[in-house]
């Protein structure tokens, strides 16, 4: 069995903070992490990362494309740039996303996710993918086109899911039947959030006894805090057991907004996420279409041309770690269980993902604590980058 010694790591997870340590890879699975010398033998593959951190590989629930390509294009050839861009990024497990779009394009874009899986996913793992939207809220829809938003239909789900695995859906809780729509997603194993929404608290507890517990991308494209009414932004601090989608680019949520939420909140329950555009990995001033909707990259910010809504981000997961390191000050040791074992203890891989832990699937990324950009990333125990 193939063996990878990964020596003088700086190891950052959930709980841990050890330096100079070893990490043993037997095939996929980490076989030891310490600081114990561990000879190599001859066939073994020996890194030394001389210091730099070795986390979690990141896991981005919510990115819909980079690279010029969007994961809802018709070009199966984008899930590949996509997940391309995402090992870059030290991305080892990610659920492309989708917009709100026809019914045949969501077919499509599943059928593209099956052939990337077929291939044997070559860069980032693509388990299964994220449906954002079509059932939102028309009022909240942000740089979602309007002209394809519709019902919940369970049934339009279940027909996405036959093609490939979906497992985690944004919609509007408010909208007709969208309360029990959140038992109908968890009966057939997929997560309900809720997001593009113009919900008052009443109407997401009617959801939360129905089972939902994840919210999109916090405080963007849904009801603000008011003192008469909390509305979902005041539910995110009210609710601890949401599940919390932050973009954490400074961009999407100021500094100040980020120290709110990540000292305030039970970091047992926050998820980083790039929620990253075709712009993404492309320079200033790339202009582009999103579901219809024309988009330009300025200033490192994607906003509609039309009404100036930022569209998305160009945010890398590991700036963002660092965007809340520096804002909040929090232990990087505590930090980074957001940034993948949270997202994967909800999604059901809890016990395989998202810890440098002995036993768990060796999926790590190694941080250059300088550029905070990846130096190497392992995917099931293969160095990749």
């Amino acid at each position: 069995m193939q063996k990878t010694i990964i020596r003088n790591a700086h190891v950052i997870s959930p709980g841990v903070d050890v330096e100079n340590a070893v990490i043993v890879i037997e095939g996929r699975k980490i076989r030891y992490v310490g600081r114990k010398r561990v000879a190599a033998k001859a066939g073994d593959t020996v890194i030394d990362v001389g210091g730099q951190y070795v986390m979690p590989g990141f896991i981005d629930v919510h990115t819909h494309g980079a690279l010029t390509y969007d994961f809802c294009d018709a070009d199966p050839k984008a899930v590949f740039k996509l997940a391309e861009a995402k090992l870059a990024e030290g991305v080892t497990t990610v659920l492309p996303t989708t917009l709100t779009v026809s019914h045949a394009e969501l077919v499509k874009a599943a059928k593209n996710a099956k052939a990337y899986a077929e291939a044997g996913m070559p860069y980032a793992k693509v388990p299964a993918i994220h449906l954002e939207g079509p059932f939102i809220n028309v009022r909240c829809c942000g740089a979602q086109n309007p002209k394809y938003v519709r019902k919940p239909s369970i049934k339009e789900v279940k027909e996405i899911a036959k093609v490939y695995p979906v497992k985690l859906i944004t919609y509007a809780v408010e909208t007709e039947g969208g309360d029990k729509f959140a038992k109908e997603c968890l009966r057939i194993g997929v997560v309900p959030s809720c997001g593009h929404t113009g919900a008052k608290f009443a109407d997401l507890r009617r959801a939360y006894r129905n089972g939902l517990r994840h919210m999109t991308h916090f405080c963007n494209q849904m009801t603000p805090l008011h003192h008469r009414e909390i509305g979902m932004v005041g539910a995110g601090f009210l609710v601890e057991d949401l599940n919390t989608e932050v973009i954490c680019d400074k961009i999407h949520l100021c500094p100040d907004m980020l120290n709110l939420v990540f000292t305030r909140r039970s970091l047992a329950h926050v998820q980083m996420i790039t929620d990253s555009l075709r712009c993404s990995h492309c320079k200033d001033g790339y202009a582009f279409e999103m579901g219809g909707l024309k988009v330009l990259l300025k200033n490192g910010e994607a906003r509609l041309v039309e009404g100036g809504n930022l569209a998305g981000s160009t945010l890398w997961m590991g700036m963002g770690l660092k965007n809340v390191h520096d804002v909040t000050g929090i232990p990087l040791k505590d930090l980074v269980r957001t940034t993948a074992w949270n997202q994967a203890i909800e999604l059901g891989w809890g016990r395989s993902l998202g810890k440098v832990e002995k036993g768990f699937t060796a999926d790590l990324v190694v941080i250059n604590p300088r550029s905070w950009k990846p130096s190497a990333v392992i995917v099931d125990g293969v160095q990749k980058i």
